[in-house]
């Protein structure tokens, strides 16, 4: 389902991600070929280099383009057969072109973590954002109730968590003349997780709070499920029950009268099996229910902590993610037996919660590739990652090696400009970041 807007605002927000085509090649783009220099990226996209033999520099990171697609199409199918709206988290890309695609693939709208980001967003037209997060910054709030002001259209939720950020919040729409309520989910949260009211009682005095203003309105509730210590099934179920119960008894008390519908949000990319079993669960409110998932690590999948924890392990009859990302390196120096070190290091990978995975190599002298058999990154330095090699494992100077990555958020964020890589290797885009 498209976000329902006007043509001329999505024209106007297609136009936006169609100009990063015009950006130049230069410096600030690593691993782009150096004799694309002054080419726009929509010029160098159109060639269709190679990404092994087109002049690209070591290391780069590429995104598969079939990957991409397919995890694409997969969430949008289960979102849809599981009666959820989708407002996939963007701060694990921050790349608009991926929120256009995501959109285009059904997306409610897109959540962002803090007002930085939503500023992004806006920059590129979307016009749905689930913030996550409360916001007490008087100068974040000011944008904030302009771009609301300013644009009729413009949808954007947030949290409240507390009677101070309530105030705060308060004070700032107020001081900025702010001329319609902001809409506020009161945040859920566990003891010894991360932010969000512990108790329902907390929650109940919370939306007293907000009632009392007349510059925030109370729409709904969330938490952040992932945050439930040492989660299992079990656990993150009760924690969601407690959650979609929080939403009756506050619907029940009338703090969502005069709403157009209510949200009950959850779901990183952990557990979204679970928040589409409880959700389905919830009752029917005073008004409708939008049953907001917002994961958002699909997109690329990874080669580490979200391939051993996707549903999709749990359920493989719904379909499996595909990892998108690879991160190509090459040897640069053998100088004992045993050991091997790539020109790839913390600054092109993420390494927060496991060390790349060495997969395929792909040699020097003759381009043939062959599985990474025998090769192991046991850690990384800035530049370089150290491979051990097993005895007997071919491998020499100038090799390219294909690294698998984990955890997205932390990949992403490293690269301000991606090839978009066919399976043969030929580029067909760029993907632009903005962290």
């Amino acid at each position: 389902m498209l976000q329902p807007t006007s043509l001329e605002a999505l024209l106007a927000a297609h136009d936006a991600v169609t100009r990063l085509a015009q950006d130049r090649v230069d410096h600030r783009f690593k691993g782009l070929p150096p004799d694309a220099e002054g080419l726009t990226v929509g010029e160098l996209a159109a060639e269709r280099r190679s990404l092994f033999t087109g002049g690209f520099t070591t290391p780069v990171l590429a995104l598969s383009a079939e990957a991409l697609a397919h995890n694409l199409a997969l969430m949008e199918r289960y979102s849809t057969e599981h009666g959820l709206a989708f407002a996939p988290h963007g701060k694990t890309t921050l790349a608009p072109q991926l929120f256009e695609r995501q959109i285009d693939h059904g997306a409610w709208g897109i959540t962002a973590a803090v007002p930085t980001q939503v500023r992004v967003y806006r920059a590129f037209g979307v016009r749905r954002i689930f913030l996550a997060n409360e916001v007490v910054d008087a100068a974040a709030l000011r944008w904030i109730a302009g771009e609301v002001a300013a644009d009729p259209d413009f949808e954007l939720i947030t949290y409240v968590d507390s009677t101070r950020g309530v105030e705060l919040m308060d004070a700032a729409l107020r001081d900025a003349g702010a001329g319609r309520p902001l809409d506020v989910v009161i945040e859920l949260g566990v003891a010894g997780g991360r932010t969000g009211v512990r108790t329902e009682a907390e929650s109940l005095a919370l939306a007293e709070a907000v009632a009392a203003t007349d510059t925030l309105r109370l729409v709904g509730v969330a938490c952040y499920e992932a945050e439930v210590p040492q989660a299992d099934g079990e656990k993150v179920r009760a924690w969601l029950h407690r959650l979609t119960a929080l939403a009756v008894e506050l619907d029940k008390a009338g703090h969502f009268a005069g709403v157009t519908q209510i949200v009950v949000s959850a779901g990183g990319s952990a557990w979204f099996d679970a928040v589409a079993e409880v959700f389905a669960e919830l009752p029917s409110l005073s008004a409708p229910v939008l049953k907001l998932l917002r994961s958002g690590a699909y997109v690329t999948h990874d080669d580490g902590q979200y391939r051993r924890k996707t549903p999709f392990n749990r359920h493989p009859e719904e379909g499996a993610l595909q990892p998108a990302f690879r991160l190509w390196a090459q040897v640069v120096s053998r100088p004992e037996p045993g050991r091997a070190y790539l020109n790839a290091g913390k600054r092109d990978a993420a390494y927060d919660l496991d060390l790349p995975e060495a997969q395929v190599v792909r040699s020097a002298r003759d381009g043939s590739l062959r599985p990474a058999e025998g090769l192991k990154v046991t850690a990384l330095a800035d530049q370089h990652a150290f491979v051990e090699v097993a005895e007997g494992t071919e491998l020499e100077v100038g090799d390219w090696v294909g690294l698998g990555l984990s955890h997205p958020c932390t990949v992403f964020d490293k690269w301000q400009m991606i090839p978009l890589a066919e399976a043969d290797g030929t580029v067909t885009d760029y993907i632009r970041t903005f962290f």
